[in-house]
């Protein structure tokens, strides 16, 4: 389907702030299940702007505002087809292990998905016995939608998993770093994906960026998971780029001097049309 993009994000400051410096991750990235036909940003006041690719690939924006200002405007639009993808076939637990080695990095504890005993912790077999990885995955995907309630006000970008892991209400960013850290202690591969929701007003997580789970299963690639909505990502999920954490592919962050106490206010629009 054809999906096109409009993410804005504004920042008001009651002083004049200058020399913004501001790193955005909004580009789509390109790739089998992708094709982005464009892609703009757009800064107010004039800005200069620079781009590079990080560490996993994503493309990176830097945006610098030298003269004072007390309004910032940052818009990306985007024009991205997304394509159908096949699901995995049936996969024993045993083919990961010769791969693991080449996944490290998304095996390993970070700040926002420590250590920690979290299949225990969230109630989760272990897969004894179970020797379909896709079918795990699928079903895991579906407990923890289940067991987990959605809910805005209940967690902030700052939330420590172990938190999260108490209550169990939060939103997708929570999600995605508990089945990151049930995947990781089980062994598998699996890495935290930005991107966006076209929802049709059917699915949550569609007001922002959305998030969900990439888990490695051998002779197919990384899988799609959406704990949020209980469902594989396909069509509909659009991918700006992945990393280990939220921290990794967070989509505004920066600096700037004076300003005084900013308000920040997002707002993502997501058309979608079949092609």
């Amino acid at each position: 389907m054809r999906c096109e993009i409009r993410h804005t994000t504004e920042y008001h400051y009651p002083k004049p702030a200058w020399d913004s410096f501001n790193q955005v991750r909004l580009h789509p990235s390109q790739e089998a299940r992708q094709t982005v036909r464009s892609f703009h940003l757009h800064v107010t006041p004039d800005a200069e702007v620079t781009s590079h690719k990080d560490y996993f690939g994503a493309i990176v924006h830097h945006v610098h505002v030298h003269e004072q200002h007390r309004h910032l405007l940052i818009e990306a639009q985007a024009l991205v087809d997304t394509h159908a993808v096949p699901d995995p076939v049936a996969t024993p637990f045993g083919a990961l292990w010769p791969e693991r080695g080449r996944h490290t990095e998304f095996l390993v504890a970070s700040p926002r998905v420590p250590a920690g005993s979290w299949p225990e912790l969230f109630g989760v077999t272990r897969p004894i016995g179970t020797d379909d990885l896709p079918s795990f995955l699928v079903n895991l995907n579906s407990s923890l939608y289940r067991q987990f309630t959605y809910d805005t006000k209940a967690t902030t970008v700052n939330t420590p998993l172990a938190e999260f892991a108490t209550h169990q209400r939060g939103v997708c960013q929570d999600f995605t770093h508990a089945m990151l850290g049930i995947t990781r202690q089980l062994g598998i591969p699996a890495r935290y994906v930005s991107g966006y929701l076209y929802s049709g007003g059917e699915m949550v997580g569609a007001e922002a960026t959305h998030a969900w789970v990439e888990c490695f299963v051998p002779g197919y690639g990384w899988l799609g998971l959406d704990p949020t909505n209980n469902c594989l990502a396909h069509e509909k999920h659009i991918k700006i780029g992945h990393g280990r954490e939220y921290s990794d592919v967070s989509p505004v962050r920066g600096t700037y001097y004076g300003g005084g106490q900013g308000r920040m206010d997002v707002a993502v629009h997501v058309y979608g049309q079949g092609q």
